[in-house]
Order: structure tokens, then sequence, then C-alpha cells
């Protein structure tokens, strides 16, 4: 049976060090969310980022807007953020609704308050071996990782998933660690071939139970992205939990496994956030 990498247990230890770094600060670090309309599931991401800056003594400025805001508006509220020294990181809840570009909005911030990680500049920076902010959900995977304690230079990184949010950004940081990488996507015939040969698996495909047990290598460290809610309320991840986790040698739950493990490492670039506009 596979030992579970706990995700809460993991990010409360990066809390608990930003509480301690924070509560020695006159000024606290300042996080602003942004909200563009009333996505559930944004609603909940909002909501725990919020609470979870409350528990490490930050300020959060939660900045709820309606459906029809335009893009221009949306816009000039992210030159206000830019351009106000009170606060250190500017989070934009995605997705947007679809009438705002969001690659338009995301390059508007200020690469040094982008604590999501998602600006042309910060993305650059990490695929040239330079990231400064990284993603919080790919930090948070290879902090899981490192908690697995096993070496992994050398060894074989399967990514199922290719977003600009997960896929990409955690296939160059295991390329960073001196993983062999492979990065699978729905196009990909065959998968199974693939993720038989992964020491490392990470599912971050949106699709719920996709990758069972009889897809995974033995020993592997499977790292499950996806969260999905399936009728009756119960949530699933991407990979089938029961059949994997009798394979795998590590495996992370869902719920509480990467989604603390994202919020903690968003925090974590705020603080960084934070330090670096001091010094300047």
């Amino acid at each position: 049976m596979a030992t579970i990498l706990d995700g809460k247990t993991e990010s409360q230890k990066i809390k608990d060090a930003l509480k301690h770094k924070a509560s020695s600060l006159q000024k606290k670090p300042c996080l602003a969310i942004v909200l563009v309309g009333q996505n559930p599931a944004s609603l909940v991401y909002v909501s725990g980022k919020e609470k979870a800056c409350k528990e490490i003594g930050f300020e959060c400025r939660r900045i709820n807007l309606g459906e029809s805001t335009s893009e221009i508006e949306l816009i000039g509220i992210i030159e206000k953020l830019n351009n106000d020294k009170d606060v250190h990181g500017i989070l934009v809840q995605l997705p947007l609704p679809k009438h705002i570009d969001e690659e338009l909005v995301i390059d508007m911030m200020r690469p040094d308050k982008d604590v999501d990680g998602f600006s042309p500049v910060n993305m650059g920076a990490l695929f040239v071996g330079k990231g400064i902010f990284v993603p919080g959900t790919p930090k948070g995977i290879m902090k899981l990782i490192e908690a697995a304690g096993v070496a992994v230079e050398g060894k074989h990184a399967v990514v199922v998933g290719r977003s600009n949010i997960v896929g990409k950004p955690v296939a160059a940081l295991l390329l960073e660690k001196n993983c062999t990488v492979t990065i699978c996507h729905s196009k990909t015939k065959n998968l199974q071939d693939y993720t038989l040969q992964a020491d490392i698996l990470i599912a971050a495909i949106g699709k719920a139970n996709m990758i069972k047990g009889h897809m995974v290598k033995h020993g592997a460290i499977v790292i499950d992205v996806g969260i999905t809610r399936l009728p009756g309320g119960v949530l699933a991840g991407d990979v089938d939990f029961e059949s994997a986790s009798k394979i795998a040698g590590y495996i992370t739950p869902v719920p509480g496994g990467v989604g603390p493990m994202t919020i903690a490492c968003v925090l974590e670039n705020t603080m960084m956030a934070y330090e670096r506009q001091k010094v300047q």
C-alpha cells in the first residue's frame, strides 16, 4: 500500500514558517485577490486563500467584481493595484468570464507582484532556470515530491497534461532536477505505454479517475492534481485512488494533497514579493 503524501501537513509547515516571519514585521505582506463573477469553484478557492492569509497574519484585500465587468474596467483595477505600494502581491482568480482576455489581464500585472507566476516574464524566467515566482501548484508538487524523500535525479517523470498553469511549468521544474521528462496530453495515443514507464507520475488532465492502477508503475510517486465533483457531491482526482494506491510507492489524496500546497506556495510567493519590494 502506498505512503500518503499529506498536503495538509506539508502546507501547514510552510504556513507556520510564514506566520513566524510575519509576526516580526511591522507592516504585513498584503495580497490582493481579484474575483470576477460568481464561479462556484472560484468562490471556494478565493475563500481558502483569504482564510489562509488571516491564519498567518497577512493582509488580504479581496476585490469582488460582477460578471459583467468589462475588460477595460478590470485592467484599470490591475493598474491601480500595480501602483499601490501597500499591495505586495496580486492574484486574479481564473477562469475569467469569456468576454475578458485572460492573457491580456495577466500580462498587465507587474511581474514583481504576480505571485501566481503566470505572467510571460515569470513564466519565461522559469523556463530558463531563473524562476522567482513559480506557479503555486507546480511549486507545491515539487515540495510534495521532496517530502517523499526519494532522490529524483535520473528518474523518468511523466506529466499527463500540458496546461500553462500546471503541466508545462512542472515539466520545467522536473527537468531542472535532472529528471527525464515526458509530457502526455489528450492527443497522446496509448497513454498507458507512457504512464507505466513513470517513476514519477503527475496527473493534471481534469478527468475523474482516468489513471487506473494498472496504468501505474510499481513503486512510483503519483501526484494527483485533478479535482472533480462527481454526482452526489463526492470529490475525485484524475487518479483512481483505490486501485493506484495498491501499486504506487507514494500517492497524494484528493482532497488534501496538492490543493493545500497550492495555497501555501502562493502565500510563500507573496512573502517573497514583499521582501523584494521592501529592498528596492
